[in-house]
């Protein structure tokens, strides 16, 4: 009698399940015969090493007797295995592995060859020794495993992100030969795809009971033992696949993937291991499978051997390979011209996308562009950022600028609060470039080509109706590992299947030409894509964020220099490989686990490392080039200060005297140019000096004329007042520079996150009376100073000083930082309202919102910030700066500047070093205005030229160099103004920092420059509307307005050897302009299209002898 027809779903569900259970059954089942006949290896030796050796190094070592489970380690050394295999005669004509298990991370190494990752959380645990074993191949060979004694994802304790346990041993649990089954993987395969189905469309759905019913039948005919069933059960199995879908199905792109972050759970020097064991199991996937492509991120990541030495870093991930796999770099190279293997990003480094300068983005995509471009022919037309923790509204532009049209991405989808509404969008940035942009609807860059998966990537995708395309990026990630064949092969069987989307292995650039194609009903989203989540990455770890602050500033002060010192004297030589040498070595720290601090203690020693070098050698070509421009000059030598900002200073310094005594002197420096010190005690100046009154409650008042400080006797602000307007900048009834203590207990990662309630865990910490006492009593400084008590274990001690002159406080911080779980700001309450808070960002500035009318505006609550932020009413406002901070917010009226946050679980011992930031507030009107001046110089530590307009940029970080030189001030770079404007040096109205960076296959040094548009245009005064990226065959300093705002042109002269005058937008020759023409003086005139008021902008080159002028004309 026939068997019944009716089926239960649960119990035919779980059959299948079963029948194909890893665990379950495995002695009759169909996976428990997916290796046949075994034997152990002939041999297994082993030696152990602290290092990580080249192959022809290791294999000279002595290797000793070694058995399965044997204990090696601890974390991080190596231990190398030499296996001896001897394959029976009776495997002729089988598939033959290697089967090796073990809990560090291996590397099979094959004639001298690296062959095959192996990864037990990668699932790559066999190695093919053969296809087919024919009769006259050897028998007998010897291959060697390279084992790092780390697995996947660093070597933690329980938890998958957990610092390293630096006593964690490993072992071998399996090393033997075995015979593989290729048709029962086939079958498998297909169960597993038909029961995929059968769950992910449901009992509902006519297809899913068709993939169940199948799945069955193939269960009812096949015999695990009996391999001869196996043709029937696979035929049915072909019989549903080979049922197509319709024409309007969903079209899936997938694409091979493994991000492989450069450090995180493990150091930079693992990460080279990492690449290797991920590419080379790519290679054997694209060899196999000529339809699979392989799209590779980060091949240019940096790894660093060791410190900083005199011929520079060992860099590029891919140029270790090249010297040190270079049979691998080989074949990467031969894939990669058969389009399997597929650079994407553009960037040096996956870098973090908030708290990089503007410039050191810039740098990423002109190191990274440059680096496809030598290595592969081409450059990148994608960015590929999967994993960061937030996008600049300025990434649009700078991509535009660099030849990037899409953009790659599934961060916000770890989003807390609000989920983000598209996956397919024109992102727009704050000039108004656009960005096609695309995020994976699965969610996740790390797929593993599960049906669930693919069914996930129609159903959450939030722009149907408007594309039927999307990416899906397959592989084991994050610590490496990238796609298994496994994968392959569920994929291709999934490529036309009825009842699913269509599924190709396709290409970055398949797939952005789909979705062009779609692309006329897309949204746009104007601003910055800010992930709601890992807020503390702000500020964890304040030694590195200082450390990346301050070397973004050395390295601008040294390209700056340089390039001048080139113009000035033929015998300098620009150090154009030491800059790239220290510039690639910043980059490498901005990667977005190490910038941030998210990453394991050792790497952030490392990261401090990088920084002293970069300063050491910095500080070394900065007093170079400092030198060489006062060399030569008339007069007697004597110590001059060097102003790298394009507008004239007058800031109050501690100069050193005979004896190691300091004095204080009022300097006045020209624009790009040097002064000398005085050599004696000079007079009070002609403007108010600053008085300083304690008064007998302990109370003191700092008054310098333009504003007035009262700290109450615990050293809190009182009362800031603008002098002129008597108008008062601290909110009745509260105080500013209050220190307040949170409580830091996030959900998942400390070193990540920071939760909406820690506000309500605010406590202020209380100073006692008594403490605050005077400092410099007066003249051209004065001061006051206090101790503080923070908890139990912590204190804090600050300078408050105001400077004759000046329109703003400084405080000079120094926190000893001992504790777990709390997060320190300091808070500044401003008698302003306003809906809106301004915050500096690369090239710009962005509003967000004070209130949180919205979940998106409440998603706010700690946000990112650059040098400054601002509150600001019509008039007046208050502004708070900083010179190594970058988490900030503005709930209602009050500025609150994040200072420290532990991130324990990184650190066992839970410490960080002391911290020295430094912060500054001013009133004022026409805020932004004036704060941008008044940050230009906080930045440098110093009072700035308090006497000039409020045309000067924000927060510029650019401290004095001393040199011995003559005696004559001199302006380093001409910049004059036509008759009228009063002999000031001349800049762009808000133009800011030159940029000189040395120039790719030998050209001369390139500059970039911006501006900013003023928060209010001043009546009669050319307003700049645009942002302005200069890039130039030599030192050009230019910048006109018209345009959008924050725009950035991209240009190149090539006036060396007679070359015409042309324009480079996106780095591809295009003719400048029309109307581009000499005046009569030889000076060009830019066209009347540019606006302007007639200025001219006199610029000197870094070539000696030239000299190019520009006139805007009138009108505009």
């Amino acid at each position: 009698m026939a068997a019944p027809a009716l089926k239960h779903w649960r119990t035919t569900l779980e059959r299948v399940e079963k029948f194909v259970s890893p665990l379950y059954f495995t002695d009759c089942n169909l996976h428990g015969r997916l290796f046949g006949d075994s034997c152990p290896v002939a041999a297994l030796s082993s030696f152990q090493t602290p290092e990580r050796l080249p192959y022809q190094e290791a294999v000279r070592q002595e290797f000793r007797p070694a058995q399965i489970r044997d204990s090696f380690g601890p974390t991080w050394w190596t231990c190398w295995f030499r296996v001896e295999l001897t394959i029976p005669e009776a495997w002729v004509g089988q598939e033959v592995h290697l089967r090796w298990e073990s809990d560090g991370e291996g590397l099979v190494w094959r004639d001298g060859e690296p062959v095959q990752g192996l990864t037990k959380e990668g699932e790559k645990t066999s190695y093919v020794l053969t296809d087919r074993l024919e009769e006259g191949d050897p028998r007998s060979l010897t291959l060697y495993v390279e084992v790092a004694c780390n697995g996947l994802l660093g070597a933690g304790k329980g938890s998958m992100i957990a610092a390293p346990d630096p006593e964690k041993m490993f072992q071998v649990s399996r090393a033997e030969l075995a015979v593989f089954r290729r048709d029962v993987h086939r079958l498998l395969v297909d169960l597993e795809l038909l029961l995929g189905i059968a769950k992910g469309l449901g009992e509902d759905n006519q297809r899913s009971f068709q993939a169940l019913y199948t799945a069955n039948q193939m269960v009812n005919v096949c015999d695990p033992a009996q391999p001869e069933t196996f043709p029937v059960a696979q035929a049915l199995a072909s019989r549903f696949f080979g049922q197509r879908g319709g024409e309007s199905q969903h079209t899936i792109h997938a694409m091979g993937h493994c991000h492989i972050d450069t450090a995180w759970l493990w150091p930079f020097k693992e990460t080279v291991r990492k690449c290797a064991r991920s590419w080379v199991s790519a290679v054997q996937l694209m060899e196999q499978n000529p339809e699979f492509i392989f799209a590779c991120s980060q091949v240019r990541g940096t790894a660093v051997w060791g410190h900083l030495s005199p011929v520079g870093p060992r860099a590029q991930q891919l140029e270790w390979v090249k010297s040190h796999y270079p049979g691998l770099h080989a074949r990467l190279q031969e894939f990669a011209c058969r389009g399997q293997f597929v650079p994407v990003g553009g960037t040096w480094v996956e870098m973090d996308g908030n708290l990089p300068s503007g410039e050191a983005m810039v740098r990423q995509f002109l190191q990274g562009q440059n680096f496809f471009l030598q290595e592969f022919g081409k450059m990148c037309s994608e960015f590929w950022l999967p994993d960061t923790f937030g996008y600049s509204a300025q990434l649009p532009q700078i991509m535009r600028s660099c030849g990037i049209r899409h953009f790659l991405t599934q961060k916000l989808s770890w989003n807390l609060v609000n989920s983000f509404p598209h996956h397919t969008f024109f992102w727009e940035g704050l000039d108004g470039s656009r960005v096609l942009a695309h995020f994976p609807p699965g969610d996740s860059y790390g797929m593993q080509g599960s049906v669930e998966e693919v069914l996930k990537t129609v159903v959450k995708n939030r722009d149907k109706g408007r594309t039927n395309h999307s990416a899906f990026l397959f592989g084991f990630g994050d610590g490496g590992g990238g796609p298994t064949q496994t994968m392959v092969d569920r994929l291709k069987r999934l490529h036309n299947t009825d009842g699913l989307p269509r599924v190709q292995l396709s290409s970055p650039g398949r797939l952005f030409s789909a979705l062009e194609t779609d692309s006329g009903q897309l949204c746009t989203w104007v601003g910055e894509l800010f992930l709601e989540l890992h807020n503390g990455t702000y500020t964890t770890h304040a030694q590195i964020k200082k450390g990346n602050r301050e070397c973004e500033r050395i390295l601008h002060d040294v390209e700056l220099l340089s390039s001048l010192a080139v113009a000035r004297s033929a015998q300098f030589l620009y150090p154009a490989a030491q800059l790239q040498d220290l510039w690639r070595l910043l980059l490498l720290n901005q990667f977005h686990d190490v910038v941030t601090g998210s990453c394991i203690e050792l790497v952030a020693e490392e990261a401090m490392c990088h920084y002293e070098d970069i300063r050491a050698h910095g500080n070394t070509l900065l007093s170079a080039a400092a030198a060489a421009l006062c060399a030569g000059e008339p007069g007697p030598e004597g110590l001059l200060i060097v102003n790298t900002l394009p507008w004239k200073r007058t800031e109050v310094l501690a100069l050193p005297r005979p004896g190691g005594a300091h004095s204080l002197a009022l300097v006045t420096v020209p624009s790009m140019g040097y002064a000398p010190a005085p050599t004696s005690l000079q007079p009070l100046p002609p403007q108010q000096p600053v008085f300083v009154v304690q008064e007998a409650d302990g109370s003191v008042t700092l008054d310098n004329g333009i504003i007035r400080v009262t700290l109450d006797p615990t050293g809190c602000l009182t009362s800031l007042v603008l002098v002129a307007s008597g108008r008062e900048a601290i909110a009745e009834g509260t105080v500013g520079n209050q220190f307040v203590l949170f409580d830091d207990v996030p959900l998942y990662w400390d070193a990540w996150d920071v939760m909406d309630y820690h506000l309500e865990t605010r406590k202020p910490v209380r100073g006692q009376a008594g403490t605050l006492a005077v400092g410099i009593e007066g003249g051209m400084r004065g001061s006051a100073w206090f101790l503080l008590q923070i908890g139990a274990n912590s204190r804090l001690s600050q300078e408050v000083v105001l400077d004759v002159g000046c329109p703003y406080v400084r405080f000079h911080t120094e926190v000893h930082w001992h504790e777990a779980h709390k997060f320190l700001k300091v808070e500044f309450p401003a008698r302003v309202r306003s809906p809106q808070a301004t915050y500096e960002v690369q090239f710009g500035h962005l509003q967000r919102p004070t209130h949180h009318n919205t979940s998106w505006d409440w998603a706010r609550f700690e946000v990112w910030a650059h040098r400054w932020m601002d509150l600001s009413e019509h008039g007046f406002g208050l502004a708070l700066l900083n010179d190594c901070k970058y988490g900030a917010s503005v709930r209602g009226n009050v500025l609150s500047l994040s200072l420290l946050i532990p991130g324990r679980w990184r650190y066992p011992r839970c410490l960080q070093p002391q911290l020295p930031p430094v912060g500054a507030a001013c009133p004022g009107p026409g805020a932004r205005c004036r704060l941008e001046r008044l940050l230009g110089v906080l930045a440098c530590g110093s009072v700035g030229d308090g006497q000039t307009g409020g045309d000067q940029p924000p927060g510029q970080h650019a401290g004095p160099q001393a040199v011995r030189g003559p005696r004559q001030p001199r302006r380093l770079l001409a910049a004059h103004v036509a008759a009228g404007s009063g002999g000031r040096p001349l800049r762009p109205p808000g133009a800011a920092r030159p940029r000189w960076p040395p120039a790719p296959s030998g050209r001369p040094p390139e500059a970039h420059l911006f501006s900013l548009p003023s928060a209010v245009p001043v009546a009669g005064a050319a307003t700049p509307t645009k942002l302005s990226l200069l890039r130039v065959g030599f030192c050009l300093w230019k910048a006109w307005g018209g345009g959008a705002h924050f725009h950035l042109p991209s240009l190149i002269h090539h006036l060396l050897n007679n070359k015409p005058l042309t324009q480079e937008p996106c780095y591809s020759p295009c003719s400048l302009p029309k109307g581009l023409s000499p005046d009569s003086q030889g000076r060009k005139t830019l066209p009347q299209a540019f606006g302007g008021k007639g200025k001219i902008y006199r610029v000197w080159v870094a070539a000696p002898g030239r000299d190019l002028g520009f006139q805007r004309p009138q009108g505009g």
